[in-house]
This record gives structure tokens, C-alpha cells and sequence, in this order.
């Protein structure tokens, strides 16, 4: 079986939070390989713990998919401060032609027009993918994913961090379905009694008081915070509060669009620009939506640029779906050149952090040694780019570990979904499987 069918069985995605079928890129040729280990959302570690505990099959991983794609350049790209699973890596690339290359500590090391811009010089066109620069890129557990696949076990397990106001920050391995809940309480419990959870991170995760949200395919981890965090405050504002705020009090300081990473890459992304839409009414503010276009919605320009804590980052996201409306394509330039300030004025984590007021609860957040388990798992069909997948099984059913229970329609983009142990199920709902252990 060739290793496109492997993965595409084994229901593959991107780990790190994307969700893109795995099997979709392994299609392709390129001459580079990127494994992302970034991870540069403050406080999540998944990424490094899989690194340090599974670095082997990491290595296999790449190297399958290097083999797979025809590409020459093998790397494993890390930061230089998570000496532990630096160190993991390097071993396991002893022999190989896979190689460590080391980031900077900053944010958003992960992203990657600036990962590939990072590793290899090159710079993706605007609207484009790594593809384009003879580069594909693939999460660190991602790849760990694709040599179990190989092996025969399906993506039924998932790495994850769950830090912030817990007892015991930790990460985690635990089964696809488990609640969100049930994890905090294996980190000790919430140390709040109004507890709040960034899904994903505090950057570019979605903010929410549902403890009870499952862990899915996509998913990197969960900041536990109180209600009345500043941050959280924030997010939670309505939109509508959002937009009137910055229609009144924005100055066009263009701090926004200067510590912006893709306008630091030299793409046409100028937050303060599309802030001036706020103030048109009735024409014009289509032609500075479109300075939002190219945006990855990182969230710098929001939560650190900003000094009068304003919100360009929803701003820009309101535009880029007023353009999505519009069937609005990209006709600017095609190729770009980074910006002669671009190291100078990549933002430290660390003083992400305490512009977030979070750095209080920067730690290492280990591996737990005993994977968490779970006598109940709702599986959202909706666990990866493209539509949702199909339900393929019935109330009462009785399943085995790794069974199927939905698949993507034909010729649709998506990934199967599998038993994450031995169940019952509960109920086949609209948009997810709900199961009971046996």
C-alpha cells in the first residue's frame, strides 16, 4: 500500500491546530521537507513533548514523507530554547539525512510563510502555499502520526497541553473525544473559580467558559484563566463593541502594521489601514479591506502592538469575510521582498507574555507519564479542513478500538474518523458521534 492510502486510512491531519488531510500533501513533489516544531503559542508544549518522547517516530516520519515527495532536504525545525527536545531530535537525525534547525524565540516562529521563509530563504506568493516554494510542511506530531499509520494504528490519540491557573501545568496523551474538563482535573483542577479556556492558545485560539468542549484532532491544547483576566475580557467583548471602540479612538500610530509579521515578510497587510474602514459608512471601505487580504489573523497587532488596545486583528477578519462575500481574488503583485527591519522587530515571547499578563505561569508543563483515559468520547464529524465527514455508524452499535465511524464523502476533502477505544454508541447527532466505553 503506498503511503498516501496509508495516512488517508489512518485519518491523518495537521495536529498542530490546521487540520489539513495529511494524505493531500504527500500527493505532491517537493524539494523540502519542514517538520514544524515551533510551537509558539505562549505556554504550549505538546509540540516539545512529542519531540522528547517520540522523536524516532518523528524522524521516520519525515523521512517517509522525504521519500514519498522526492525532496533532497530534510528538516526538523525547532526552537533553541527547548533544549530537551532539541536534543531528542538530534539523536534520532544521527544517520539519517535529516537535519535540526534551530528558531528564535519569538512569535509566530510557527506560521508558515515565516517558518519557510525561516528554513530555506524562500518567500510563499501572496495567497499561496508552501508548495509553490518546492516546500511542504508538516506538524511534529503529525509526522509521529504518519509513522504509526504505517504501522497500521489509526489517529486516535492526541498530545496535549493544558496550563495557565491549574494546580499541575502538564501535557498530556489522551483519547480523541475526551473532555476538555477532564483533562484540567488531571492537571489538578482549576485554581479559579471562574474558569475560562483559550482553546489552542491564547493568540489565535478560541476563547471560551464550555469546559466541556472535546479534545479533537486539531487540537494543541487549552490556557486556563479566570473570566476576569484582562485578555479574556477582551476576546469576550462583543464585535460590535469592538468595532465602535476602534472607530472612535483609533490614531493610525501604525504600530499595528509595523510589528505585523506578514507586512515584516514584505506582504501587503496594513492593519491601520484597514482600521480606516471602520469610518466609511456607506462606500469605500472595500479598497481598504483589502489590505487585509493577505492577514494570518495571528493576533499580534490586537494583544501586543496596539497601544490603545484596540482591535485590528478582528478588524481584519471582518474584512477578509466582507472580501470572502465578495468573491474578492488577489490581483497585486506575486512576489514580495521581506522588509530590511524583519529580525529587528520580531516580537520575544517573553515579552508577549507579559503584555498578555501571563507570564506568571510560564513553566514546562512535562509529559504526564500514564495517558488519560475516558469512559465517554464525542467525536466531532468536523475534525479537519473540508467538510464534515459522514457518520458511518448507528445508535447501539457496538465498536472495537480504531473502528471507523465517519468518513468524507466521496472526492470531498476531509479524514476518517476512528473509535478511539472499545464503545457503544450513545447517539449519532447532525454534527458528531457521541460514545460510551464497553
Amino acid at each position: 500500500m503506498s503511503l498516501v492510502n496509508h495516512v488517508r486510512n489512518a485519518g491523518v491531519v495537521g495536529a498542530g491546530g490546521g487540520g489539513f488531510p495529511a494524505h493531500v500533501k504527500l500527493a505532491a513533489k517537493a524539494d523540502t521537507i519542514i517538520a514544524n516544531g515551533a510551537e509558539c503559542e505562549p505556554l504550549l508544549h505538546k509540540d516539545a513533548a512529542v519531540l522528547e518522547h517520540r522523536a524516532a517516530d518523528v524522524v521516520k516520519g519525515i523521512l517517509l514523507c522525504a521519500d514519498a515527495l522526492g525532496a533532497q532536504d530534510v528538516v526538523i525545525a525547532i526552537k533553541a530554547k527547548k533544549k530537551h527536545a532539541v536534543e531528542a531530535a538530534t539523536v534520532a537525525c544521527e544517520g539519517t539525512r535529516a537535519r535540526v534547525h534551530l528558531l528564535g524565540d519569538y512569535y509566530p516562529a510557527g506560521d508558515e510563510y515565516d517558518l519557510v521563509h525561516s528554513v530555506t530563504g524562500r518567500l510563499i506568493p501572496p495567497t499561496g502555499i508552501p508548495l509553490q516554494v518546492g516546500t511542504v510542511v508538516q506538524n511534529v506530531e503529525t509526522l509521529a502520526n504518519i509513522a504509526a499509520a504505517v504501522a497500521g494504528r489509526p489517529v486516535i490519540r492526541k498530545t496535549i497541553t493544558i496550563a495557565g491557573e491549574v494546580a499541575y501545568p502538564s501535557s498530556f496523551e489522551v483519547p480523541l473525544g475526551i473532555s476538555l474538563r477532564e483533562c484540567i482535573a488531571a492537571a489538578g483542577g482549576a485554581t479559579v473559580n471562574n474558569p475560562v479556556i483559550a482553546i489552542g492558545g491564547m493568540m489565535m485560539g478560541e476563547t471560551t467558559d464550555d469546559l466541556d468542549r472535546p479534545v479533537t484532532k486539531t487540537t494543541a491544547g487549552a490556557i486556563v484563566l479566570s473570566a476576569d483576566h484582562p485578555v479574556v475580557m477582551r476576546k469576550l467583548k462583543p464585535a460590535s463593541q469592538m468595532a465602535a471602540i476602534g472607530k472612535s479612538a483609533c490614531d493610525q500610530c501604525r504600530f499595528c502594521t509595523e510589528f505585523c509579521p506578514r507586512f515584516l515578510l514584505g506582504y501587503a497587510v496594513e492593519p491601520h489601514q484597514v482600521m480606516r474602514s471602520l469610518g466609511f459608512t456607506a462606500t469605500g471601505s472595500e479598497r481598504f479591506s483589502e489590505w487585509a487580504a493577505l492577514c494570518c489573523s495571528c493576533g499580534l497587532c490586537t494583544l501586543y502592538s496596539c497601544p490603545e488596545a484596540l482591535y485590528p486583528k478582528e478588524a481584519c477578519d471582518d474584512s477578509k469575510a466582507a472580501l470572502r462575500n465578495m468573491n474578492w481574488k488577489w490581483n497585486g503583485a506575486q512576489t514580495v521582498e521581506a522588509h530590511p527591519m524583519l529580525d529587528g522587530r520580531r516580537v520575544p515571547i517573553k515579552s508577549l507574555m507579559r503584555r498578555l499578563d501571563i507570564d506568571r505561569y510560564d513553566s514546562p508543563a512535562p509529559l504526564a507519564p500514564k495517558a488519560l483515559t475516558t469512559t465517554r468520547a464525542v467525536m466531532p464529524l468536523k475534525q479537519h479542513a473540508g467538510p464534515p465527514a459522514i457518520a458511518k455508524v448507528k445508535p447501539e452499535q457496538t465498536l472495537t478500538m480504531g473502528e471507523i465511524i465517519a468518513e468524507p464523502a466521496p472526492d470531498a476533502l476531509g479524514a476518517i474518523l476512528h473509535a478511539p477505544f472499545a464503545s457503544r454508541v450513545e447517539a449519532v447527532e447532525a454534527s458528531r458521534i457521541i460514545l460510551t466505553a464497553i
